[in-house]
């Protein structure tokens, strides 16, 4: 089971960027029903999980400085990190038999 970690603009570079691990970050909002839905999908696959993927959240509504450097037009946005750098992009709510397919394609 893999915890669903809180990011914000402050501590992204330590829980992101130098993360060992990929980082599958959710960047959402409060209002956005989509977000909500892709929220509940992650948190299910998150509680099946190993722990070769770090689950991140950052609201773009708290922190806007991360979500300007990535250009997020909509949301909501997953970001798969890699050594610090983003290695793919997933925009919408998608199933959790996509998220699966979307964590898996960008595994060595």
């Amino acid at each position: 089971m893999a915890d669903i970690i809180e990011v914000t603009d402050d501590n992204f570079g330590e829980l992101v960027e130098k993360s060992a691990k990929p980082v599958l970050l959710d960047l959402w909002a409060p209002w956005c029903g989509p977000c909500r839905s892709l929220g509940t999908i992650i948190k299910d696959f998150a509680a099946e999980a190993d722990d070769q993927v770090v689950f991140a959240k950052l609201n773009v509504d708290e922190n806007t400085e991360i979500p300007a450097r990535l250009h997020v037009t909509s949301i909501p946005l997953l970001a798969l990190y890699k050594n610090g750098q983003v290695v793919d992009k997933s925009v919408g709510l998608i199933s959790k038999g996509a998220l699966a397919n979307f964590i898996k394609r960008n595994q060595d």
